[in-house]
C-alpha cells in the first residue's frame, strides 16, 4: 500500500490528491477517526456492480463507542435512490462512508477545496460535490451495506453545537453555489426556502451570513482573478 502525503490543509485538498494518486475505477473515502467493517470494501464493488449509471454512493456510519454523542452518524436501513438534477440535501450521505466512480470525479474536476475541514467554509466538500455530479447526469445512492464505525470522540451537547454551527456554515456557502448553477437554480432556491421554514433563525442566520460571504468572495474572484492588479 502506497502512502501519499499532502501538505496543504484542508480535507477536500487530501481527497483531491488521494483520488488522482490512485489507480482504481471506484475510489472509496473515509475518516482517520473511522473503522470499516470486514465487508466494507466488497460491498461497494456489490452495489456498483448493480448500477452502472451509479456515479456515488454513501453508506452507513454507527457509534464506535457507545459512549459518545449520537452525532455524525446514518444509521438508516433504507436505500435512497437521487436522480440526475436532483436537488441533494445534507446529511443522508457523509464524506466519511463515500465512493466514487472515478470517472464521476473526474467529469466535476473533484472536491471544491473551499469547503471541508481546514478551509474557508469547514464543511460541505461532500455534499458539494455530489449535488455537482447529479448536476452531470450521474445517479446516486445511500445504502446501507457500506458500513464502518465513527469514533468521534464528542461527548457533550456544547462539543456537539459547536460542529452544527460549523455544518450551518458549510450548508449555507453550498446552497449559495448551487443558486449560482444554471442546472440547479430553482431547485436550491426553492428547497432553502422550505428548509427556511422549518428551522430556527438562528440557524437560517448562520446559513445566509456564509451563503453571503461565498457569493461576495466568488464576485471578488471573478472581478480580481488570481495573479491580476487590482485598481483602487
Amino acid at each position: 500500500m502506497k502512502t501519499v502525503i499532502e501538505p496543504r490543509p484542508g480535507l477536500a485538498g487530501a481527497r483531491n490528491r488521494g483520488w488522482t494518486m490512485s489507480k482504481g475505477d471506484i475510489v472509496a473515502f473515509t475518516d482517520d477517526d473511522c473503522y470499516p467493517a470486514e465487508d466494507f470494501l466488497h460491498s461497494i464493488v456489490v452495489c456498483f456492480e448493480e448500477n452502472s449509471r451509479l456515479g456515488f454512493l454513501g453508506g452507513r456510519i454507527l457509534l464506535h463507542d457507545p459512549a459518545d454523542y449520537p452525532s455524525t452518524i446514518q444509521e438508516t436501513l433504507h436505500r435512497h435512490e437521487f436522480q440526475p438534477g436532483q436537488f441533494f440535501p445534507s446529511g443522508l450521505i457523509h464524506g466519511a462512508n463515500l465512493a466514487c466512480r472515478r470517472a464521476a470525479l473526474e467529469s466535476v474536476n473533484g472536491f471544491d477545496e473551499r469547503f471541508g475541514a481546514g478551509a474557508l467554509f469547514g464543511s460541505g466538500e461532500d455534499v458539494e460535490i455530489l449535488a455537482r455530479m447529479l448536476a452531470e447526469g450521474w445517479h446516486g445512492a445511500y445504502d446501507p451495506r457500506p458500513l464502518l464505525y465513527h469514533h468521534h470522540g464528542r461527548r457533550t451537547e456544547a462539543e456537539v453545537s459547536k460542529l452544527r454551527k460549523g455544518y450551518d456554515r458549510g450548508r449555507g456557502a453550498y446552497y449559495s453555489k448551487c443558486i449560482l448553477n444554471p442546472k440547479l437554480h430553482t431547485k436550491y432556491v426553492v428547497n432553502w426556502c422550505r428548509a427556511m421554514r422549518r428551522q430556527s433563525w438562528e440557524r437560517t442566520a448562520r446559513e445566509l451570513a456564509a451563503g453571503a460571504e461565498f457569493l461576495l468572495r466568488s464576485a471578488a474572484a471573478r472581478l480580481y482573478p488570481a495573479g491580476s492588479t487590482r485598481r483602487e
